[in-house]
C-alpha cells in the first residue's frame, strides 16, 4: 500500500501517514480511483489542533480492521482544513443538508463524482446512546451504495442542485440589487441591537454554552457610531464589556498570554486548549484599539501579553506564524489536554510545551502582521513591528509567486500545491498595507496594491472580488464550489477582507476604483448580514465605515533629526507621535519626509506635499480627504487634548488590572 501522506506538506496529513488506511491527499486523483473501482468515496477533513480529529485518528483509522473495510469499499481521502479551506467550506455546506451542530473531525461520504449523500462529524469505535459506531455508519454507507444506488445518487443529485442554485443566486444577488446595496445606520442600528440582545448579562459574551471570541462581531460593535462616539453608545460598550470579562477569563493563558479557541461552559471555563493564529492575531487587533479609544490598562496589559504570545511562541525560526498551537501535550509522561497550561511557569520549564502546527497559512500571516505592525506603533514597541516585518518578508519570498500569484501554505520554505484563496490576497494584502503606515516603507504598499489589483473585478462586473488564478479546479469540475464564497465564521470572509484592504487603498491613494470594487463586493451580503450579525461581524464593520467620515492623520517627521526637533514648548510633555499612538482616525501613519516622498511617486497621493518645513514633526489631519492646516504643537491636534493621555479619567473600577485566573 503506497504511503501518499508521508511527504504532505500538512503536519495534519503526515501525523495519518502511518495510519493502515489507504489515505489519498486532496486531488483528482482519488475520485478517478473511486470512479474506475465503482465505489463511494470517504472525505475525512481535520486539522492539526483539533482534539477529537486526533481521538478518531487513535480509535479509529489506526485500527487494522476498521482500516480494511474502509480499504476494501471505498476511496478515502484525507483533507487539512487550513490547507484547503475551499474544499472544508464546500463539504460543510453539503453536510449541512444531513446533520446540525457540524464540526471537526467532518466526514463526508460522496459519489464519485464528489455529491454529497450522507455525513457526519466525530464517530465512536463503539455504539453510544443515539450514536453508532464509525463501523456500523461504513456498514450502512456500503448497503445502500450496493443496493440503493439510484436512491443515493438521487438524493445527492438534489443536494448538489441546492448548492449550485444557492451560490447562482448569491452571484446575482449584486445584480438584482444594485451594486450600490449598502447598509444605513437604521439597520447597522438594529444590528447592534440584536447582538445586545444575545449578551449573557451575567457571565459576559454571547448566548450560553460554549462560548467562543467572535471577534469579527466584536470588532463591529467596537467601531460602532464612529470615532466621535467611541466610548459610548451600545455597541462599543457592549464590546469593551466582552474584552475585559474575556481577558480576564480561563479563555486566557494567563501566563503565555494567548487566548484558547472556546470555553465548553458559559462561564468561560475548561476551554478547548487549542489556540489558533486567527483569533490571538484578531484579539490583538480589538485590544490594541481598546486601549487607543479608552486608555484603560487591562486592554493594554491584554494586547501586550497577546503580542507577546505570538512573538516567543507563534512565530518560527524563519520569520511566518504558525498556523495553531496544538491542545494536547505530554505532562510527566502522559499525553492529556489542557495538562500544560494547568502549571505554574517554573514547572512548564521542565515539560515539553504543546506542538505547534507550522504550517505557515498566508491570510492568517497576514491578520498577524497588521496586529502586531499597528500594536507596536500604538504601544511604542519596536521588537512587534520587527516581528510583522519578519513574517511579511518570509511570505514574499516563499509565498510569492514569479507570475504574481500567491501560495496558500508552506512549512519550512516547501509550498503547499493547495490554490491560494481570496481570504489569503485580502489578508495578506491589509497587514501589508498596515505595516507600511507603521515603518514608512512603501516597497510593502506597493506589494499590496498590486495583489489586491490582481482580485479586482472588471469595470462591468457588479460580483465582487475573485482569487486571479480561480477556485479549486477539483471542486470546479464537480459544479461544488463558487469563487465568491461571503460566509464568516471565527474570521473575515475573503470577501470582507478584500473589501477591507480595498477601503484602506481607497484612503490612501484617493483612487475611486478601490471604493468602487469594495463596495460591490460588500452589496453580495447586504441582505444577509443585518439578520445575523454574529455571522457577518467583518462585513457590518465595514458598512460601518461605508457610512462613517474618512479621517486621515499623518504624521511627517524631518529626514534629518536634531536640527530643530525638539516639541515646542508647551504645558504638556507630549509629542505629536505620543497623540498618534491613541489617535482614532481610520487611517493614522507615521513616516519621515523622505518617505512620504516615495509614498507619492508611487501613487498614494495622501502624502503629497507633506513635509516637517519648520524642521520638526508635523501633524497633517484629513477629513474626508480634506485636510486641516499643519500643526507641530500637540496640544493644537484635534480631537484629542494632550491631558487626556496625561490624565487620563478612568473611573475606579477600570483601573483595576486584569487578575490571572486559575484553570
Amino acid at each position: 500500500m503506497p504511503n501518499r501522506l508521508a511527504d504532505a506538506i500538512s503536519p495534519y496529513l503526515r501525523s495519518h501517514a502511518d495510519n493502515p488506511v489507504d489515505w489519498f491527499g486532496w486531488g483528482e486523483e482519488a475520485f478517478a480511483a473511486a470512479r474506475e473501482r465503482d465505489v463511494p468515496v470517504l472525505v475525512s477533513i481535520g486539522y492539526s489542533t483539533c482534539h477529537w480529529c486526533h481521538v478518531m485518528a487513535r480509535e479509529s483509522f489506526s485500527d487494522p480492521a476498521i482500516a480494511q473495510y474502509l480499504n476494501a469499499h471505498f476511496v478515502s481521502i484525507k483533507v487539512d482544513r487550513e490547507e484547503h479551506p475551499d474544499v472544508d467550506a464546500s463539504y460543510l455546506a453539503a453536510a449541512s443538508a444531513f446533520v446540525d451542530g457540524l464540526g471537526w473531525p467532518l466526514n463526508v461520504f460522496v459519489t464519485p463524482d464528489g455529491q454529497a449523500f450522507h455525513a457526519g462529524t466525530y464517530f465512536p469505535p463503539t455504539p453510544l446512546t443515539g450514536h453508532p459506531s464509525f463501523r456500523e455508519v461504513l456498514t450502512a454507507v456500503t448497503d445502500a451504495w450496493q443496493t440503493r444506488r439510484a436512491e443515493v445518487t438521487a438524493g445527492a443529485g438534489r443536494v448538489a442542485e441546492l448548492l449550485a442554485d444557492s451560490a447562482l443566486e448569491l452571484a446575482s444577488g449584486s445584480a438584482r440589487s444594485g451594486a450600490s446595496a449598502q447598509l444605513g445606520s437604521e439597520a447597522l442600528d438594529r444590528a447592534v441591537a440584536e447582538l445586545v440582545g444575545y449578551e449573557d448579562p451575567q457571565l459576559g459574551g454571547f448566548g450560553g454554552a460554549p462560548k467562543f471570541p467572535v471577534a469579527p462581531a466584536l470588532s463591529f460593535l467596537l467601531g460602532h457610531g464612529g470615532a466621535s462616539d467611541a466610548a459610548n453608545g451600545d455597541g462599543p460598550a457592549l464590546a469593551l464589556r466582552t474584552l475585559k470579562i474575556m481577558g480576564a477569563s480561563p479563555l486566557r493563558d494567563s501566563i503565555e498570554g494567548g487566548f484558547f479557541r472556546y470555553a465548553v461552559n458559559r462561564d468561560w471555563s475548561d476551554p478547548h486548549y487549542e489556540r489558533m493564529l486567527y483569533d490571538n492575531a484578531q484579539l490583538l487587533s480589538l485590544y490594541t484599539r481598546a486601549w487607543t479609544l479608552t486608555g484603560q490598562p487591562w486592554a493594554r496589559q491584554v494586547a501586550e501579553k497577546i503580542a507577546g504570545f505570538l512573538c516567543d511562541v507563534m512565530q518560527l525560526p524563519g520569520g511566518g506564524f504558525a498556523s495553531a498551537q496544538d491542545s494536547e501535550s505530554t505532562v510527566d509522561g502522559r499525553r492529556v489536554e489542557g495538562g500544560y497550561y494547568a502549571l505554574e511557569q517554573s514547572d512548564r520549564l521542565n515539560q515539553t510545551p504543546p506542538a505547534l502546527d507550522e504550517k505557515v497559512l498566508t491570510g492568517w500571516n497576514g491578520l498577524a502582521i497588521q496586529a502586531l505592525a499597528r500594536a507596536g506603533f500604538a504601544f511604542d514597541r519596536p521588537e512587534f513591528v520587527a516581528a510583522a516585518r519578519r513574517a511579511a518578508d518570509y511570505l514574499h519570498a516563499h509565498h510569492e509567486r514569479a507570475d504574481g500569484t500567491l501560495v496558500r501554505a508552506s512549512v519550512d520554505g516547501r509550498t503547499s500545491a493547495a490554490k491560494a484563496t481570496l481570504e489569503d490576497y485580502g489578508m495578506y494584502s491589509r497587514g501589508l498595507l498596515e505595516l507600511a503606515l507603521v515603518t514608512g516603507d512603501v516597497t510593502y504598499a506597493t506589494q499590496a496594491r498590486h495583489l489586491l489589483d490582481s482580485t479586482l473585478p472588471a469595470a462591468t462586473d457588479t460580483s465582487g472580488f475573485r482569487p486571479p488564478h480561480g477556485a479549486d479546479p477539483v471542486l470546479s469540475r464537480q459544479g461544488l464550489v463558487s469563487t465568491i464564497d461571503p460566509s464568516e465564521g471565527a474570521y473575515p470572509s475573503g470577501l470582507s477582507a478584500s473589501a477591507d484592504a480595498a477601503l484602506l487603498m481607497h484612503r490612501l491613494t484617493g483612487d475611486d476604483r478601490y471604493r468602487r470594487a469594495a463596495q460591490a463586493g460588500l452589496s453580495l451580503v447586504a441582505g444577509l448580514a443585518p439578520a445575523r450579525p454574529l455571522a457577518y461581524g467583518a462585513a457590518l464593520r465595514l458598512f460601518d465605515e461605508f457610512n462613517a467620515p474618512i479621517e486621515q492623520l499623518v504624521i511627517v517627521s524631518p529626514d534629518q533629526p536634531g536640527r530643530n526637533d525638539q516639541p515646542p514648548t508647551t504645558p504638556y510633555p507630549v509629542t505629536l507621535h505620543d497623540l498618534a499612538r491613541r489617535h482614532v482616525a481610520g487611517v493614522v501613519a507615521s513616516v519621515s519626509e523622505s518617505q512620504a516622498r516615495a509614498f507619492t511617486a508611487a501613487g498614494f497621493d495622501l502624502f503629497a506635499d507633506r513635509t516637517a518645513p519648520s524642521g520638526q514633526p508635523t501633524a497633517y489631519l484629513c477629513r474626508d480627504f480634506v485636510c486641516q492646516l499643519p500643526v507641530t504643537d500637540p496640544a493644537k491636534l484635534p480631537p484629542f487634548d494632550a491631558t487626556a493621555v496625561l490624565l487620563p479619567k478612568i473611573a475606579a473600577e477600570e483601573q483595576q488590572t486584569v487578575r490571572p485566573h486559575k484553570h
